[in-house]
């Protein structure tokens, strides 16, 4: 298959300075509203990539679930590859691909675990069949045949078919707090419009540094 001939051009609009927020968070929440009134599929779909121990980076779609001030939260089984990964190396980079808006954002920063409370909310705003997984499943690991993770999603249904299912004690969140966030949109001719903000520190006070880099 011949496919070094496959490229089309960027032609949506550009991206000038005057056009950004002073918050790059701000700017963020801006763009994600964007995407998700312009009926994109899956708008909070992010690429979280890690490194494990040997050096090898990782990628893996997950959902993010909440953004504020303090960061990006996902949430994860605290026993997966990626959980491993962040426990030896918390440094972090995410990547929202919104290719209808011909728009991407790339974060970089350090992954925390979200306190229990936070979990619990979250989990127990989840529709029961989630929660139940979240239990059946040992993410990462290997699984003889989807028949045997159905048979342990039915063993936690059978476990927990009276009250609340509980939070479990290897599940939940993490926010990436951010380094750098940078925003992208494409332009004609392959010269895209990058803008890169970098916290910076000055007197204990946090700011945002606003570059705008070659594409």
């Amino acid at each position: 298959m011949d496919i070094d001939q496959v490229r089309r051009d960027y032609l949506q609009g550009g991206l000038q300075r005057g056009d950004l927020a002073a918050d790059p968070i701000e700017q963020f929440e801006l763009w994600l509203k964007q995407a998700i009134d312009a009926g994109m599929q899956d708008p909070t779909a992010m690429t979280v990539a890690t490194v494990n121990a040997e050096g090898q980076p990782s990628q893996r779609i997950v959902l993010l679930k909440q953004v504020d001030a303090k960061g990006f939260v996902f949430y994860t089984n605290y026993e997966s590859h990626k959980a491993q990964d962040i426990a030896l190396n918390p440094l972090v980079s995410l990547h929202f691909p919104w290719h209808a808006l011909e728009r991407q954002v790339k974060i970089c920063g350090r992954a925390e675990k979200v306190s229990a409370a936070e979990s619990l909310k979250y989990f127990s705003s989840r529709p029961e069949e989630s929660q139940l997984a979240a239990w059946a499943s040992a993410q990462s690991r290997p699984v003889s045949s989807r028949q045997l993770l159905m048979q342990q999603f039915n063993a936690m249904k059978e476990k927990f078919k009276q009250g609340k299912i509980p939070l479990p004690d290897f599940w939940g969140g993490y926010r990436v707090v951010p380094s750098s966030i940078e925003f992208w949109q494409g332009g004609a001719n392959r010269l895209h419009d990058r803008f890169q903000y970098t916290r910076t520190e000055t007197d204990g006070q946090s700011d945002w540094l606003i570059e705008r880099l070659a594409p």
